[in-house]
């Protein structure tokens, strides 16, 4: 499976963006997915996870942050509102098969990761 993240820019704080992922594959439907961000320095620390219509989000972004996946288009989607600076990180999509796990060493593919920048 390969994974390419995009949808990061530059946003100001209380805005929203979307972050999609696009999954090269035909298994794409049994994966589970998940998004993680990295902070400059900081280590990378789990966002949202996505297993059918369960879902599972850091107590950080829950509430603001909604995950979605389209299977016909193998895309998972990050909706991203009420944006903080501290949400500024670098996002990236993972994927694996053990259901809504939030550690990132649960995740077999990675996408290259977008950036996402808040400014206050």
């Amino acid at each position: 499976v390969q994974l390419q993240a995009s949808g990061g820019g530059l946003v100001q704080a209380g805005g929203s963006l979307r972050l999609s992922c696009a999954a090269s594959g035909r298994t794409f439907s049994s994966y589970v997915m998940a998004w993680f961000r990295q902070a400059l320095g900081k280590e990378r620390e789990f966002v949202t996870a996505i297993s059918g219509s369960s879902t599972n989000y850091a107590d950080s972004v829950k509430g603001r942050f909604t995950v979605s996946r389209d299977n016909a288009k193998n895309t998972v989607y990050l909706r991203m509102n009420s944006l903080k600076p501290e949400d500024t990180a670098v996002y990236y999509c993972a994927a694996g098969s053990r259901s809504l796990k939030r550690d990132p060493r649960e995740y077999v593919y990675w996408g290259q990761g977008t950036q996402v920048t808040v400014s206050s």
